[in-house]
């Protein structure tokens, strides 16, 4: 740790991030808006993102390459796309009928936390949303994608050179991340950023520095009776075999209504997902789960990898192993998260049975994350949305692509999916560009009428309090 303390370490990195910030904050918004597209092009940049999508794999033994460099690029294109236009420099916002104007102001130095199953896209999309606002950014990334973080913030730098933007805009650690650098850091900064590690969204809590963590994933999804069926086992296998399960958007518990099942498990078979018998269940449970913790040597392999290593006599072109499942909780970890191309069936005999298991799923882990659905009723849709203690209900969609934002539905492309109170989180949407700016408003005088009690009390009293009436006028 070049024989510095943490406290000196980050004391070093904040006051550089205020001397760039102090000028960053006075660029006009085609300056701010080129900054951002440099950082883009940085990891989109196709030699770039082939080389850190390799670099990623190669250091965290996390998903593989192809994907990598699929979601890297498509990620920063969405966000792109999504921060087309907007405005965050100035008057971004006039209400002329309510007389408010808003002005976005930055928020000013940010830390990002970022996780080892994402160690390019993540950083990028903080960084993004942050230099949009104005905001210098420190990244701590994980240990195990530190290196890769490094590598691409020289790619950030060379681009940012070419439009010289103040040194130090973007920083990181250059000694081993640790825990108490990540913690000083925290509580130095004035927006921290967590994406990953509950102990690290617990940490900056307690730092005393506003922070948005976002929750746990386990995503249940739901196929009923009226569901086409082909098109919802093609998307739900696109989804779970992505970067071999490594997102928190994947579906980790598919629930079937009784009439569909055996058709279902028929269909996801042709998907190349194998259901396992109850002694290769045993010996994957028994290997899945070290002490209680997911075994980091399985998690985010692909399903052939983890048949192979635990023996499982399956077909050679398998692409997702599925277990059976009839409970839920500490008793059936199959039922929670599991970060690899593994997926938990249950067998529900009607619609309001699999809302239940759901609801029963979700109270044991993920709650407030996200449920996916495949139907024709849009009641049912509704239904959902009202009961299920949720942020988002994905609808006949390839849950993990699109959760965090998508070319199809109108979510923000994000890779930080907030739970709300239900897993204590501060912000209950997809992580984006406002969560980083403060908004000044401009209140100016206009017409006004005073309200009088007769307004809002005359019904109550009549059905009510009656004799009061009088007493309205």
């Amino acid at each position: 740790m070049n024989n510095k303390s943490s406290s000196e370490i980050v004391q070093s990195l904040v006051l550089k991030a205020k001397k760039a910030q102090s000028i960053f904050e006075n660029y006009n918004q085609n300056q701010v808006d080129e900054v951002v597209t440099a950082v883009a092009w940085a990891l989109c940049k196709p030699s770039n993102n082939k080389k850190i999508s390799n670099l990623a794999v190669s250091e965290t033994g996390l998903g593989n390459p192809e994907d990598k460099i699929l979601k890297n690029k498509r990620k920063t294109l969405g966000l792109l796309r999504d921060l087309k236009n907007i405005k965050t420099v100035g008057v971004i916002n006039e209400n002329k009928k309510k007389g408010i104007i808003e002005i976005a102001k930055p928020v000013g130095i940010v830390a990002a936390v970022t996780p080892s199953t994402n160690p390019a896209a993540t950083p990028i999309n903080n960084i993004i949303n942050a230099l949009k606002g104005r905001n210098s950014i420190i990244v701590s990334p994980s240990p195990a994608g530190s290196k890769v973080f490094r590598d691409l913030l020289i790619l950030i730098n060379n681009e940012l050179k070419k439009i010289s933007v103040p040194e130090n805009l973007i920083q990181t650690f250059d000694c081993d991340v640790t825990k108490e650098l990540t913690n000083e850091l925290m509580k130095n900064v004035d927006l921290v950023i967590v994406t990953g590690s509950l102990n690290n969204v617990r940490e900056a809590a307690k730092s005393g520095t506003k922070a948005i963590g976002v929750g746990q994933g386990n995503v249940t999804s739901i196929v009923d009776e009226t569901a086409d069926l082909v098109d919802a086992f093609k998307k739900i296998k696109m989804s779970k075999t992505f970067d071999n399960a490594t997102s928190c958007s994947s579906e980790n518990n598919l629930i079937l209504i009784e009439d569909i099942y055996e058709k279902a498990i028929n269909l996801l078979s042709k998907e190349n997902a194998v259901l396992l018998n109850k002694n290769q269940k045993e010996v994957l449970q028994k290997n899945l789960w070290i002490d209680g913790k997911l075994n980091r040597k399985i998690i985010a392999k692909s399903a052939k990898f983890i048949a192979n290593e635990l023996n499982l006599k399956v077909d050679e072109d398998v692409q997702i192993l599925m277990v059976e499942e009839d409970g839920v909780g500490l008793d059936y970890p199959f039922s929670g998260e599991k970060l690899s191309p593994v997926l938990t069936v249950y067998r529900v005999k009607n619609f309001n049975d699999a809302k239940e298991l759901a609801k029963k799923i979700l109270n044991y882990q993920g709650i407030g994350h996200s449920v996916g659905v495949h139907t024709k009723k849009d009641e049912r849709v509704i239904e959902l949305g009202l009961d299920l203690s949720v942020c988002r209900v994905i609808v006949n969609q390839a849950h993990t692509f699109a959760t965090g934002g998508s070319f199809t539905n109108g979510l923000p492309f994000s890779l930080s999916m907030g739970c709300g109170t239900w897993q204590k989180n501060t912000i209950d949407n997809n992580l984006n560009y406002k969560h980083f700016l403060n908004i000044t408003k401009i209140s100016n005088l206009i017409p006004g009428k005073e309200a009088e009690l007769k307004e809002y009390f005359k019904d109550y009293c009549e059905k009510n309090d009656p004799k009061e009436l009088k007493n309205l006028e």
